[in-house]
């Protein structure tokens, strides 16, 4: 089969197409042909060598987590899928080697879940990682009816996800963000504010009795600039910043699979409560392309390769 391959650390030039043997799936696994894989930060990141140790890394690699395909075969015990279901999922096993970016991937069915009908291969492979990060991140602060809640880097990938998913559950949502972003916001439902120096006092203005839920998918000061508007009681969580759980009583979340979850995104997105939107799509030759876009850091939205 054809897939994307690094067999070194290093800039976006180290991706290549060749071919590979064909996976086979285990007991508790399916083959997905894959129609799209999603683009994620952390797929350049370790590609870079960034998680070097943290993770276990094999060699040559296939990138990427994110796909959405359609089973080709399943293997000895997985009621859960049949051959022919549409799937999407975050496919994160216990180290990086045979991932996404390639015509087939084997999956375990606990990444899996079935594709919401109302969204293209395209758009579903934009979820996975980044809707289950930011969905995970906002039940572990507790974010329920009548709060107000502060999402950092609420314009990207896992904020817009954020800010929807909050909405949903009757939460008011103040989204930070670029000035060219904030029609966008307001489009999601939430209300904009810029980002940066003087960010504490523009929440305070919008706040004046303080947030309830910081969530920070930006890093940089935002845990800093959320501690002083927490209301009496309010938490702070962010994926980027350790400080929330060490030193501010919160939370620090590394997003995991989990098809139950997957599923309650899928019955957002069929409900129209979530909405996707793609930055760019590449054919999958141009993997090193859709890289450098997403390491760019100003795209709005989901950058995926078609497969």
């Amino acid at each position: 089969m054809r897939a994307i391959t690094y067999s070194r650390y290093g800039e976006a030039d180290v991706l290549e197409l060749g071919d590979v043997p064909t996976p086979h799936p285990g007991p508790d696994s399916v083959v997905v042909r894959v129609k799209a894989a999603g683009v994620n930060p952390v797929d350049w990141k370790i590609r870079q060598g960034h998680l070097d140790g943290l993770l276990d890394i094999q060699f040559p690699v296939i990138p990427g987590w994110d796909v959405a395909g359609v089973v080709e075969e399943v293997g000895l015990d997985t009621p859960e899928f049949e051959v022919g279901d549409e799937v999407f999922g975050y496919v994160r096993k216990d180290w990086v080697h045979a991932g996404t970016f390639a015509e087939y991937v084997a999956a375990p069915v606990r990444t899996l879940a079935h594709k919401p009908a109302a969204l293209s291969f395209e758009e579903a492979a934009g979820v996975p990682l980044a809707g289950l990060t930011a969905y995970q991140s906002i039940h572990r602060a507790g974010v329920r009816e009548g709060q107000a809640v502060v999402v950092h880097g609420a314009a990207g990938g896992v904020g817009s996800f954020a800010v929807q998913i909050a909405r949903t559950l009757g939460a008011r949502v103040i989204g930070t963000a670029s000035e060219a972003n904030h029609e966008y916001l307001r489009s999601l439902g939430a209300e904009p504010v810029t980002y940066g120096d003087g960010l504490s006092d523009r929440l305070r203005e919008l706040a004046p009795d303080g947030v309830d839920v910081a969530v920070d998918f930006a890093g940089a000061d935002a845990v800093a600039q959320s501690v002083p508007v927490l209301a009496p009681g309010g938490v702070v969580a962010s994926v980027v910043d350790p400080a929330a759980r060490d030193e501010h009583g919160g939370h620090y979340v590394w997003v995991r699979p989990d098809s139950d979850d997957l599923e309650v995104l899928a019955e957002l997105a069929d409900t129209e409560r979530l909405r996707v939107e793609i930055a760019e799509a590449f054919d999958l030759a141009d993997a090193a392309a859709a890289h450098r876009t997403n390491e760019s850091g100003h795209t709005r939205g989901k950058v995926v390769v078609r497969v």
